[in-house]
């Protein structure tokens, strides 16, 4: 089996990583930085294939794709690259706006459109791509970040069934708060925290049974979609009061 990683050189994207090449699967990473690879990997008698790659960038990551693949073809891709605002706030920082876009949007379309005309021809392989819980409502200060979320989930819905005749998944897992470089630099508290590479074996597993919709942790879902079927009129008024009162704890950054 042939796995690719989108920002497999930290966090869950690594320990993932870890745990195909442990299962014998061959595995190949891509980052922006071969200095996080080399130094999250040089002690793990690693055989994983790296490529310095950006997501947002549509003819590389074809191209480490399609090298990758080979003559074989491809039978798993994880799109997992993706980054959070800077800085979060009522009005986002619109620079920091447009590269999570390219990234956590355009990245992941950019490594499907790579992998699907190989399936499609193979008439078998996985999609993956991990989103986030954030994408089922809009929260306070993540306006951008939601929406890139959102956009990744429903996107992925839509390829369930446009892409099953195929013979091809598509799985979309929505994590709370894992901790990851990423969640690190959160000022705010993160219930429900996960660590990463338990997170990376609750996604294998998923992956595994081929769910087309993942959400964990548990106690995170009951809360996500509790928010999501609130009549929206309802939701906004008590976010925005939850977002206003100093004395209320801010969850949401």
């Amino acid at each position: 089996m042939k796995v690719f990683i989108t920002g497999g050189t930290t966090g869950i994207g690594k320990y993932m990583a870890l745990g195909y090449q442990a299962l014998g699967a061959k595995v190949a990473v891509c980052g922006r930085s071969e200095s996080n690879f080399i130094e999250n990997f040089k002690d793990k008698n690693s055989d994983i294939k790296f490529y310095r790659v950006d997501v947002s960038d549509r003819s590389a990551i074809n191209g480490a794709i399609t090298d990758f693949a080979g003559a074989d073809g491809i039978d798993l891709v994880i799109a997992n690259a993706g980054i959070s605002m800077d800085q979060k706030s009522d009005i986002p920082d619109f620079d920091c706006a447009q590269k999570l876009v390219k990234i956590n949007v355009f990245g992941v379309l950019n490594t499907f459109e790579a992998a699907i005309p190989q399936m499609v021809e193979k008439r078998s392989g996985q999609l993956v791509a991990i989103s986030s819980v954030a994408g089922f409502n809009g929260l306070p200060h993540t306006s951008v970040y939601c929406a890139s979320k959102s956009f990744v989930t429903t996107l992925c819905e839509s390829f369930a069934i446009d892409l099953k005749r195929y013979g091809i998944t598509t799985t979309c897992i929505c994590p709370g708060f894992i901790k990851t470089p990423l969640t690190d630099k959160n000022n705010h508290p993160m219930p429900f925290l996960v660590d990463a590479d338990i997170a990376a074996e609750k996604i294998m597993k998923a992956v595994e049974a081929k769910k087309e919709l993942y959400v964990f942790p548990t106690l995170m879902l009951i809360v996500v979609y509790f928010m999501k079927y609130l009549p929206r009129s309802i939701f906004r008024t008590v976010l925005r009061i939850f977002n206003s009162s100093p004395k209320m704890p801010n969850f949401f950054g």
